[in-house]
């Protein structure tokens, strides 16, 4: 996808995108033409405490931003995680167990301050990981494309021509696979990290009140599984598969012709997309040849779909910088 833009910069220059996890802050410099790409030699990753204080977090981003220098058109691109009001910048954390420091603070305000922005544009991060993939071509071929990201919990983004879906019954609701339930529980409580180690953990016997550091992260329960551990075998199966019998109403609904898979619990591939497979076909039979693609270029793609999503608030007249 190309897009032909003057944004008041010079033509052609790169656009500065941030990407936030609970982890870390990753910025880059993204081009347009002639194709959506990172910059070679412009990553920036920064630890990013979760947990901290707001003055903390906020200078740690704007570290991270102002690391690019500022040979860019300075249209920014931030992608992050919900709950959040992407379009007034402000953020609606509460007992989701990250950012919950920055419930009701004006991050829009406060990197503004900072970067003196021509425009700052903000997206959730599952869309910005949708969007990069359907400009660098994984889900460029298809109309409609579902993505995930799984980590600490269950991004999603479905994508109806390279734009994200937030409404209707053919999604679930805000577009969010976590807000699902199986068996009658939150879906996060049966695929994220905190529910797959805590099933373990359960499985083995271990308590993690005495303990916590003897459970095990999903990528040693992977390892274990890969050598035969039957139980590690079993906990990612019932994890994976829950998340497909979840989702697969929605794939079916809404036309999905493929799903692509990004985070780091898809780093497992030859583990999650068999169990993914099975719970679809499971619930959904006629979807069980649906092409399911572990995603190459999952952080690379979140900076391009930020880039890209600024450039469309650009085109739209979306909100400036303050």
């Amino acid at each position: 996808m190309t897009l032909h833009l003057d944004p008041g910069a010079e033509p052609g220059s790169a656009f500065p995108a941030l990407e936030i996890g609970g982890t870390h802050v990753t910025a880059a410099l993204v081009k347009a033409e002639p194709r959506w790409e990172v910059l070679s030699g412009t990553v920036k990753r920064l630890h990013l405490d979760a947990h901290g204080a707001v003055d903390d977090i906020v200078a740690t981003l704007s570290e991270a931003a102002i690391n690019l220098g500022d040979a860019h058109n300075n249209n920014w691109g931030v992608a992050l995680p919900g709950p959040f009001d992407y379009e007034s910048g402000i953020a609606r954390y509460h007992d989701v167990r990250k950012f919950d420091q920055l419930r009701d603070h004006d991050l829009r305000n406060s990197l503004a301050q900072r970067l003196h922005p021509q425009t700052l544009a903000f997206l959730n991060d599952a869309d910005a990981f949708g969007i990069g993939e359907y400009a660098i071509g994984t889900a460029g071929s298809h109309k409609r494309a579902v993505c995930l990201t799984l980590g600490t919990g269950i991004g999603s983004s479905f994508l109806d021509n390279g734009a994200p879906v937030k409404t209707g019954s053919s999604v679930p609701p805000d577009g969010s696979a976590y807000l699902l339930e199986h068996n009658g529980v939150p879906l996060e409580d049966h695929v994220s990290r905190r529910a797959i180690r805590t099933a373990y953990a359960t499985a083995t016997g271990i308590n993690p009140a005495e303990d916590p550091s003897r459970i095990p992260d999903v990528r040693e329960i992977a390892q274990a599984a890969r050598t035969g551990h039957a139980t590690a075998s079993r906990v990612l199966h019932e994890a994976f598969s829950a998340l497909g019998v979840a989702l697969a109403r929605y794939l079916e609904s809404f036309e999905a012709e493929t799903l692509i898979v990004g985070g780091s619990m898809a780093q497992s591939w030859d583990l999650v997309e068999p169990a993914i497979r099975s719970g679809i076909a499971k619930a959904r039979p006629p979807l069980s040849e649906l092409p399911l693609t572990q995603a190459k270029r999952a952080e690379e793609a979140s900076l391009i779909g930020a880039a890209n999503w600024t450039a469309r608030t650009i085109l739209q007249g979306g909100p400036a910088g303050n």
